[in-house]
């Protein structure tokens, strides 16, 4: 558990949760208290606790997953909180969404504003939240390259979802994806050139690395 920002703004936690320590995130306005939780991982326990003085409106999903959604169901009843997802990857949750997110979607927080980008590739409805400088990236984009893919089809489609959405951002974004550290996007974009600059293997996909792969 670790504050991984915080300003007069907004606060941002990162729970590490379920068999594989895949992240959660508790976004706070420092003003109001309004909370929402970003993927529900496991543990649900843990995210309840940290979640006392807070005032949670929202369960955000990043996409469908297991390793995101161990602890959604318990959450949802203990919370009665409405379930936001991309409509494309609805089918594998474990509880129904109240609310389906488009790219370009903005939830309201308290003060804080939280902009959609659909980022398809990792999975068909896969997105990521924009909070001012900080960005929530699921499994799409992550510390020396993008999230996992199952085909060379899909690889591309995550390529042009970094390149076209979250490269579009600035550099100095900081980057809170579904496991592990955060990076800074600026960081992301120069291993990004670097793997652009060189052939690319034919049907590449799968766990693939900017600089080695």
């Amino acid at each position: 558990m670790t504050i991984v920002a915080k300003n007069d703004i907004v606060q941002i936690e990162r729970l590490g949760l379920g068999p594989f320590g895949t992240n959660a995130y508790i976004v706070v306005c420092q003003e109001t208290k309004d909370s929402v939780l970003v993927d529900a991982p496991g543990e649900a326990p843990k995210i309840l606790e940290r979640l006392i003085g807070t005032n949670p409106k929202y369960i955000l999903i990043t996409h469908d997953h297991w390793d995101h959604l161990g602890a959604l169901s318990q959450l949802k009843s203990e919370l009665k909180v409405p379930i936001v997802a991309h409509p494309a990857d609805t089918g594998n949750l474990p509880s129904t969404p109240e609310i389906l997110l488009n790219g370009g979607d903005v939830i309201t927080l308290g003060n804080i504003q939280i902009e959609v980008l659909h980022t398809p590739g990792h999975t068909p409805g896969s997105v990521c939240f924009l909070i001012g400088k900080y960005l929530i990236s699921g499994d799409t984009i992550f510390p020396g390259g993008p999230g996992k893919t199952s085909s060379p089809s899909a690889f591309e489609q995550i390529v042009e979802s970094i390149t076209g959405k979250i490269f579009a951002l600035p550099g100095d974004i900081e980057v809170f994806p579904g496991h592990g550290d955060s990076t800074l996007l600026e960081k992301e974009m120069q291993a990004f050139e670097t793997f652009s600059s060189r052939p690319r293997k034919p049907n590449l996909c799968g766990d693939v690395l900017w600089l080695s792969s």
